[in-house]
């Protein structure tokens, strides 16, 4: 097995020098793939909470039924208690909001620390986008050069009959860049599809938050609107029996 390891690595690296200078940037593109994959694989893992784990969704769940009951000062205990990225929104949703705020300073609110919150969640999302769409480009522009040196060396050497398999052999190699760009390309597509569906859910969830808050603001301001109008009822009740 080993024998057939070190046969295979060495083709790899034999046919990524046949390539050309064009091979550099590819696998520059692909190491930092790989890099941007797993940070944010380590996020949505740790502290994004896309996979939607059940603990994580039994949380968050109790500080949706905290803030439809209108209890701000438990949903933020919860929140605050909760280490992912939903935590940290409702908290900055909660923090921002002004002790009497309405529904109406929820949405304004939201709109703020969705945008706040952005970054976090698509970060490094255009970068793998680039990536994916520059490697196979890279690696076209690599076979075209080599395909244009091909000919152009056949040209230079027109009075010399030369073998058709020599000619086939070299646009052959001139193909590996192409080959080496799908590849990076697909390596990063895979993991840019599961981080896109990712943010997608995780805003999805920012919505479901914004919207159990502006439920328990609408229940507090009616709830004070009824302690307010009650207490004018006490206070003009005395007043009318005073001009009896």
């Amino acid at each position: 097995m080993r024998p057939r390891m070190k046969d295979l690595a060495d083709r790899v690296v034999a046919m990524f020098l046949a390539g050309g200078w064009v091979m550099w940037p590819i696998l520059a593109l692909s190491l930092l793939s790989v890099a941007l994959s797993i940070e944010r694989g380590m996020f949505w893992a740790s502290r994004g909470g896309g996979g939607g784990g059940r603990r994580r969704s039994a949380r968050v769940g109790r500080i949706n039924t905290a803030l439809r009951r209108g209890d701000f000062a438990e949903a933020r205990r919860l929140a605050e208690a909760e280490p992912s990225v939903y935590g940290w929104f409702a908290a900055e949703l909660l923090e921002r909001i002004a002790d009497g705020g309405d529904a109406g300073d929820v949405e304004a609110v939201a709109v703020e620390v969705v945008e706040a919150a952005r970054p976090r969640v698509e970060r490094f999302s255009l970068t793998l986008s680039t990536i994916i769409t520059a490697a196979p480009m890279l690696g076209i522009f690599g076979t075209v050069i080599g395909i244009i040196d091909s000919f152009r060396l056949l040209g230079a050497r027109s009075e010399i009959n030369v073998e058709p398999a020599a000619v086939a052999g070299g646009i052959s190699v001139a193909l590996y860049t192409t080959a080496f760009g799908l590849i990076v390309a697909m390596g990063a597509l895979f993991p840019y599809v599961v981080f896109r569906g990712s943010a997608d859910r995780c805003f999805s969830r920012f919505e479901a938050i914004v919207a159990a808050a502006k439920q328990g603001a609408s229940k507090r301001s009616a709830a004070k609107v009824a302690t307010a109008r009650q207490a004018d009822g006490e206070l003009s009740e005395p007043a009318v029996r005073g001009t009896r």
